[in-house]
């Protein structure tokens, strides 16, 4: 079968482990991991606080 778009889709526990990266969350200053590297002068927020900061779904 031909992959035309391999990227696609969610990600597969085969595509290896995550990388995370210590932070500090922006709003309560604990430690804490994330999946992404965290760019200067843009907030982080803890698993814990993020439901705070997140829009409402509808």
């Amino acid at each position: 079968m031909d992959e035309r778009y391999p990227s696609r889709g969610p990600r597969s526990f085969q595509d290896g482990p995550r990388e995370f990266h210590k932070a500090v969350c922006s709003d309560c200053s604990k430690e804490c991991e994330v999946p992404f590297k965290p760019t200067e002068g843009r907030p982080v927020y803890c698993r814990d606080c993020l439901p705070k900061h997140r829009k409402p779904r509808y």
